[in-house]
C-alpha cells in the first residue's frame, strides 16, 4: 500500500518558510463539528508557529452542542449553561497541514479536539469518534481504506441571491439530466474546474468530475486513502467547493434532496480493509461469492454492515429531508439488499482482486463523513469478530422487491432505530449515543416546529 504524499501538503520546516517569505499569512485552525463543518480560527502565520502549534486554540464548547443556526441546545449533557459552556481545545494534526490554494496566502490545518483540562480526547467530537473506530481497526491488524463520492447541485443564483429568494424559484446552472454530457460539464467548468484544481493543489487528489442525474448536477471523485484521512479530504473538498462557488457568484447545495423532481445528492461510501503490516488489500480471497472470489474478511464485513445499517442509518442520514431521497428508480437504493454492480441494491460490489470493494449507497450528501466512515467500520468490524454472514446475493431490480428489508422512511424511524440499539451503545458508548440521539431529536423538533412554503400554498385557502 503505497500512496505518496499528495502536493499541498506541508511539514512544519516547509510552513516556517512559507511564512518567512509571505507566502503564507494566514493558517485556518479548524474541526469539525456535529453537522461536519470546519469551525476554528484565521491565526496569523507566525503566531500559530510560535503558539498554536505548541499550546493548541482555545473554543468555545457549545460547538458541539449548538444547531446549525449556532443557538445552544439545552438538554446536553456534554455541555450546557448550567456548566457555563467553558473551553475545548483545538490540537492541530499535522499531518493534515496543508494550503489552502483557493485562499490567498493560507494553509489549513484539521485539529482533533481536547478537553480544555486533561489531555484526554473529547469522547463526542465526530472526528473523535471516528479515530477511535480506526484505532480499533488497527489493533485487530487492519487498515480500513475508502472512498466518498460526493455529489451537488450549481444554481446561477449566487448565495446571497438564493438567500434573498428564499430559497425558491432557483434555477441550476443546467437544463437537462446531465449524466456524462461532456458539453453541458464544459458549461460548468469554470466552477468544477476551479474546484478540482484547487483540490489537487491543496493535499486534496482528484480522480474526475462529470455530470450526474440532474439538471445543473456535478459529482467529483477524490482519490481513495485511509478512513481518517478521506473524511479530512471530504470535509476540506465540501468546504472548499462552497468558497470557490461563492467566488464564483454561483452557489451550490449538498442537501441530500433539494427539489421533488429531481434525483437526490449522495455519498456512496466505498470500503475495503487492508493489512495494517504488509499493506496488502485483505478483500480478495479464494471464496466464491457471486461473480467474484472474496476471502472470509470481505464476507463478515458485508455481513455486518448489513446487519447494522438500520440501527446506524442516522448517521447516514441526519435530516428529516435526507429521507426524501429514498425513491424508488431514483439510484439511491430503498431495499437493504447486495449484488455486484448493480445500482439498484443498497450495497453494490464493485472491482475485482486487489480493487475489490464495498459500495453503500445509502449515505447523503448531507451525512457528516466522519460519522458515516465510522458507523461503516464499526459496523464492519463487528461483522468479522463474530462472523456474521451475509443474506444471499440479489438479482434483478432491488426497487422491486418484496423480501428484502427496507431503509428507514423517517428520520423518526431511524432515531428508534438507534435508540433501541445495544450494539451501537456497546461500540461508541453511552455518552456518544445519547449526545447524537439528542442531535437528531433536535433537528427532528426544529423541522417540526416551521411551517413550510409547501403548507401555504396547499392549505391557506383550500382547508
Amino acid at each position: 500500500m503505497a500512496l505518496r504524499s499528495p502536493r499541498g501538503m506541508l511539514d512544519i520546516a516547509a510552513l516556517r518558510e512559507m511564512v518567512a517569505d509571505g507566502r503564507i499569512e494566514t493558517v485556518i485552525t479548524a474541526f469539525p463539528d456535529m453537522y461536519g463543518r470546519l469551525m476554528g480560527k484565521r491565526i496569523t502565520g507566525h503566531f500559530f508557529l510560535d503558539h498554536a502549534l505548541h499550546e493548541g486554540v482555545h473554543a468555545c464548547d457549545y460547538l458541539l452542542a449548538c444547531d446549525m443556526e449556532m443557538d445552544p441546545v439545552p438538554g446536553y449533557a456534554f455541555t450546557s449553561w448550567e456548566k457555563g459552556y467553558g473551553d475545548f481545545r483545538l490540537v492541530p494534526d499535522l499531518k493534515t497541514l496543508r494550503v489552502a490554494s483557493w485562499l490567498d496566502r493560507t494553509a489549513l490545518v484539521v485539529c482533533d479536539v481536547y478537553e480544555e483540562e486533561e489531555d484526554r480526547l473529547v469522547d463526542v467530537a465526530p472526528r473523535t469518534i471516528l479515530r477511535r473506530q480506526v484505532e480499533r481497526a488497527q489493533r485487530l491488524g487492519y487498515t480500513p481504506m475508502g472512498g466518498s463520492e460526493l455529489e451537488f447541485y450549481i444554481f446561477k443564483d449566487s448565495y446571497e441571491g438564493a438567500a434573498g429568494k428564499h430559497y425558491e424559484d432557483l434555477e441550476p446552472i443546467g437544463d437537462y439530466i446531465e449524466d456524462y454530457h461532456i458539453f453541458q460539464g464544459t458549461k460548468e467548468e469554470f466552477v468544477v474546474g476551479a474546484i478540482r484544481q484547487h483540490m489537487d493543489r491543496s493535499g486534496v487528489p482528484v480522480e474526475f468530475s462529470k455530470g450526474e442525474w440532474g439538471p445543473g448536477q456535478q459529482e467529483i471523485n477524490l482519490r481513495y486513502a485511509d478512513f481518517l484521512e478521506m473524511a479530512d479530504r471530504h470535509t476540506i473538498y465540501k468546504h472548499a467547493a462552497k468558497e470557490i462557488a461563492w467566488q464564483k457568484g454561483v452557489s451550490i447545495t449538498f442537501m441530500a434532496k433539494w427539489d421533488v423532481r429531481y434525483a437526490g445528492s449522495s455519498m456512496h461510501v466505498h470500503a475495503s480493509l487492508w493489512d495494517a503490516r504488509s499493506g496488502e488489500p485483505l478483500f480478495p480471497g479464494d471464496e466464491p461469492l457471486g461473480p467474484v472470489r472474496v476471502s472470509s474478511i470481505f464476507r463478515w464485513f458485508l455481513g455486518g454492515w448489513m446487519a447494522h445499517i438500520r440501527e446506524m442509518f442516522a448517521f447516514y442520514a441526519p435530516y428529516p429531508t435526507s429521507y426524501k431521497r429514498y425513491v424508488a428508480g431514483s439510484f439511491a437504493p430503498t431495499g437493504i439488499a447486495w449484488s455486484y454492480d448493480n445500482r439498484t441494491a443498497a450495497f453494490r460490489i464493485v472491482g475485482h482482486g486487489p480493487s475489490l470493494r464495498i459500495e453503500c449507497r445509502a449515505p447523503g450528501a448531507d451525512a457528516n463523513p466522519y460519522l458515516a466512515f465510522a458507523a461503516t467500520l464499526a459496523a464492519g468490524l463487528d461483522g468479522i469478530e463474530n462472523r456474521i454472514e451475509p443474506p444471499p446475493m440479489f438479482e434483478g431490480d432491488v426497487y422491486t422487491a418484496q423480501d428484502v428489508p427496507q431503509v428507514p422512511k423517517t428520520l423518526r424511524e431511524a432515531i428508534v432505530e438507534l435508540e433501541r440499539s445495544e450494539w451501537a451503545r456497546a461500540t461508541f458508548g453511552d455518552a456518544v449515543i445519547d449526545h447524537y440521539l439528542h442531535f437528531f431529536r433536535t433537528e427532528q423538533r426544529k423541522f417540526d416546529e416551521v411551517v413550510t412554503s409547501w403548507e401555504r400554498r396547499r392549505y391557506f385557502e383550500r382547508s
